[in-house]
C-alpha cells in the first residue's frame, strides 16, 4: 500500500511542530522586536541629550532640526511598540493603529521634506498622503465595528 506524500507530510509536521509553537514563536519575535525597538528609542534619546552640549558652538537651527526628526523618528517607533503591543493583546492589529503609525511616519517624512526643501510638487503629494489617510483613519473611528473605549 503506497500512502500520498502530502499526508506523510502532514503527519511528520504535527508530530514535530505543535500547533502551539507557532503562536509561541510569534509571540517571541513581537517581544524581541518590542526589546529592540525599546533599546533604539533608549539609543535616540540618549544621542538627542548628547547633542545638548553643542548647542553653544552656533548651530543651533540645525540641532534643532535634526532634533525635530529624530524625536518624529522615536514617535513613529513608539507607534509600532503600541501596534505590537496591541497584536499580542488581541492577535491581531486594527486598521486604525496601523493608520495611526502610517501618519507619524508620514508626518516626520514630511517635516524632513520641510527641513530639505524639497520641490512643491512632492511636498504636495505627501499632503495628500497624509489627508488620505486621516480620511480613512476618520472613517475607520466612525464605522468601527466594535466601540472604541
Amino acid at each position: 500500500m503506497q500512502t500520498d506524500p502530502t499526508v506523510l507530510r502532514t503527519a511528520i509536521s504535527r508530530a514535530l511542530l505543535p500547533a502551539s509553537f507557532y503562536p509561541k514563536l510569534v509571540r517571541g519575535l513581537a517581544g524581541m522586536l518590542i526589546l529592540t525597538l525599546g533599546l533604539w528609542m533608549f539609543a535616540g534619546v540618549l544621542r538627542m541629550l548628547l547633542s545638548l552640549a553643542e548647542i553653544p558652538s552656533g548651530n543651533w537651527t540645525l540641532l534643532a532640526e535634526h532634533a525635530i526628526i529624530d524625536s518624529l523618528v522615536i514617535l513613529a517607533q513608539l507607534e509600532l511598540v503600541r501596534t505590537l503591543q496591541a497584536y499580542l493583546t488581541l492577535g491581531r492589529v486594527r486598521v486604525t493603529l496601523i493608520l495611526d503609525t502610517a501618519l507619524v511616519v508620514l508626518i516626520g517624512e514630511l517635516m524632513g521634506l520641510w527641513f530639505r526643501e524639497h520641490s512643491p510638487e512632492k511636498v504636495l503629494l505627501s499632503l495628500a498622503v497624509i489627508v488620505a489617510l486621516v480620511l480613512l483613519r476618520i472613517l475607520t473611528m466612525r464605522f468601527s465595528p466594535q466601540p472604541v473605549a
